[in-house]
């Protein structure tokens, strides 16, 4: 795993600092998926290539030195966590529903000593009660589609801010339809960039959407009534 990462990041033109943190977060994610369900990816190169360098990618693809960053339906970290890790300038919240998830991440945050981390249970639409406007970049990997996304994740979004959607190659016709959703919440499609993971022929793609002025005070809705009723 080291040599792949060395090689992974060296490629990205990323800092090679954070290696050791990274093999023990996989260490400890391997171990807690023994007894939960984090992730089904279990394999060293596979954690190293398609968790953590397909998220140290982003840095690659926006300026994220200093910013406060949210991690919006995290998971078991990504892509939040191996951001924080690579780029120890970035200020993190990891945000998750599940309260198992947390408890894990908070773990890890311990035992590798990442300071400005916050690990906080919560669903987003709750969160952005008291956290409106209060971020440089949200971020969300393969959490839903894209217009629910954009009402859970833009409302976090400070004006001038961005939110960067990590989803498939094959997102055109989801980025079409959160065209209206993207426009409602006060938001613009900045730009989308391909990316391949370093090592593998695996290619995702980021939506920035750049968060144009404040989104109204009514969004984002109750949950149910976002699945219910998508903008």
């Amino acid at each position: 795993m080291e040599q792949l990462l060395r090689d992974g990041l060296t490629t990205l033109g990323l800092p090679t600092g954070g290696i050791p943190a990274l093999i023990r977060y996989a260490d400890l994610l391997v171990e807690k998926n023994k007894v939960m369900n984090l992730t089904a990816i279990t394999e060293p190169a596979d954690i190293a290539a398609l968790h953590f360098l397909d998220s140290a990618a982003l840095l690659t693809l926006a300026d994220w030195k200093g910013k406060t960053v949210a991690d919006i339906g995290t998971g078991a970290g990504f892509p939040g966590l191996p951001l924080r890790i690579v780029d120890p300038s970035i200020r993190l919240t990891l945000l998750d529903a599940q309260n198992k998830r947390v408890e894990f991440l908070k773990e890890v945050c311990g035992e590798l000593g990442l300071a400005n981390v916050e690990c906080v249970h919560a669903r987003a639409e709750e969160f952005a009660a008291d956290h409106r406007e209060g971020f440089d970049l949200v971020t969300s990997r393969a959490v839903a589609a894209l217009p629910l996304l954009c009402e859970l994740c833009l409302p976090l979004v400070k004006v001038g801010g961005y939110f960067a959607a990590m989803k498939s190659v094959d997102a055109d016709a989801e980025l079409a339809s959160a065209a209206h959703a993207i426009e409602v919440l006060g938001g613009a499609v900045d730009h989308v960039t391909d990316y391949a993971i370093p090592g593998t022929e695996v290619h995702h793609r980021v939506i920035f959407i750049k968060k144009c002025r404040e989104t109204g005070k009514k969004y984002p809705r109750a949950f149910a009534k976002i699945k219910k009723n998508p903008l």
